[in-house]
């Protein structure tokens, strides 16, 4: 702290009123502590702190109104001010009777006071609000772990896909969409080409392949490019070494996209079925581009088509692989809901805000939510799925918040999430944890009294101190 350089000559008549106001105004909480260090007055600079009610703490010792970990600030702040030491701000804690303790950081300034030759001097404390801080620096914490659970997630999936492409007895290239450079090739691959992985990976496509087939491959990745799908074609090897089939898919990925084509060799006893020529995919285009997961069933869940959204969710190459299944094998907790889901369409024609989960391939679960509509078409009818992946928001709101559900709206919510069981248990150790916590701040943290409150021996109310993180190492040992 730099002070004034002639407080004496703009500051010395200033009335007690004035300076009072100054005080206030420099201060969110302002504190007046005698020698005895008990609380004589009190001035708020800011209205949320005195909404809270704290100016019972009038004639209370301000070391009362801490937090016991606090207490050695307190001790340490007015021992800094009686050595004229410059002020230091020490962050201090003061406990709430509802929610988290409320963090200010203060720093004392003693004034002295001799009236009639009588010594007399006391404290000023100014206090700032660090709730605003607290909050920041929760999100910050909050976001910082999202990312690293996200981190990790998607190096689990890559190391997941990395293990079955090596694997693979399926000879797989993948292809950089524009630059159409090979990213990846299998060991599969590798050994269709008789080439070595060095040589192969970084070469333009089609490498490899005889000159006669460039132009039929060249129109494959070209459609594939810009449909997302494309017919199987034939090719053949440079120099005589056989036909191959190639089948591709594509990849949408932020920075761009990526092909992913699928070799087999021919052989003369095969004869590869026509592929459908000209099929339009069920979906519209903006559907087919939407965020949100979007599947189309027949009246029994057998899915029609799915867009590019619901094949990310669930951990597969391409919608070949969900097309003909049905949607239960991915759908819900139970094994129930999708035949409730089919049930309520039939009966309703529309279903929104159904709470149940995903499983992917590689068996990760996802909580969403659905809305479907059963639609019938040229005297078919069909169900239309919209999914939208809601883990982030659950996971936002299970950190936000540890209150128990204050009603009945709220625990139904949870039903489909969670097992009733689950809901039960977690409700009761969350009521016997607040009855504990209300204990002890009736009875000042006396145990023996909180422990004849609550019906239990002592004994059992330190176990389920430790279990809830109630306990004081300290105090535990002092005992």
């Amino acid at each position: 702290m730099t002070p004034f350089t002639s407080p004496s000559q703009f500051l010395a008549n200033l009335s007690a009123e004035t300076a009072g106001k100054l005080v206030a105004a420099a201060a969110d909480l302002a504190l007046i502590v005698d020698a005895d260090g008990v609380i004589r007055d009190m001035a708020f600079g800011s209205e949320s702190l005195k909404n809270l009610g704290y100016d019972r703490w009038i004639g209370q010792p301000w070391v009362q109104t801490v937090t016991k970990e606090s207490r050695q600030k307190i001790e340490a702040l007015l021992r800094d001010a009686d050595s004229q030491a410059a002020p230091r701000w020490r962050q201090v804690n003061h406990p709430s009777a509802s929610g988290p303790d409320l963090p200010l950081t203060y720093c004392a300034v003693k004034v002295d006071d001799s009236t009639q030759g009588v010594p007399a001097s006391h404290w000023v404390m100014y206090g700032r609000d660090l709730r605003a801080m607290a909050a920041l620096q929760q999100s910050l914490v909050d976001a910082q772990q999202a990312s690293l659970h996200e981190h990790w997630r998607l190096r689990d999936a890559q190391s997941r896909f990395r293990h079955v492409f090596q694997a693979s007895s399926e000879a797989m290239l993948i292809i950089d969409g524009n630059s159409q450079k090979v990213q990846e090739a299998n060991p599969a691959a590798v050994q269709l080409f008789d080439d070595s992985v060095r040589k192969l990976v970084g070469s333009s496509f089609p490498v490899g392949f005889d000159e006669s087939s460039h132009e039929t491959l060249q129109g494959m990745v070209t459609t594939l490019r810009l449909s997302g799908k494309a017919d199987d074609v034939r090719a053949h090897l440079a120099d005589g070494h056989g036909e191959l089939t190639i089948s591709g898919s594509l990849l949408r990925e932020e920075s761009g996209s990526l092909l992913v084509l699928r070799l087999a060799r021919v052989v003369a006893s095969h004869r590869p079925a026509a592929s459908k020529a000209g099929g339009l995919s069920v979906l519209p285009k903006m559907m087919q581009a939407s965020p949100d997961c979007i599947v189309i069933t027949d009246i029994d869940g057998t899915i029609v088509s799915a867009n590019d959204a619901f094949v990310e969710m669930l951990q597969v190459p391409s919608d070949k692989q969900v097309r003909g299944e049905s949607l239960g094998r991915w759908l819900g907790r139970t094994g129930v809901e999708m035949n409730v889901l089919i049930s309520t369409l039939r009966q309703r024609g529309s279903v929104r805000l159904f709470p149940t989960a995903v499983r992917s391939e590689q068996g990760a679960s996802s909580d969403v939510e659905i809305s479907a509509a059963m639609v019938v078409e040229a005297g078919q009818s069909q169900l239309c799925f919209t999914i939208r992946d809601v883990s982030r928001r659950l996971a936002g709101d299970a950190r936000a918040s540890k209150e128990i559900p204050r009603s009945v709206g709220q625990l139904s919510e949870l039903v489909g999430r969670v097992p009733m069981k689950d809901i039960v248990g977690e409700t009761t150790d969350l009521i016997e944890q607040l009855c504990i916590e209300a204990a002890l701040e009736l009875t000042r943290d006396n145990r023996a009294a909180a422990a004849e409150m609550l019906g239990l021996s002592r004994q059992s109310l330190y176990v389920k101190l430790r279990r809830y993180g109630l306990s004081d190492p300290v105090a535990e040992s002092e005992k």
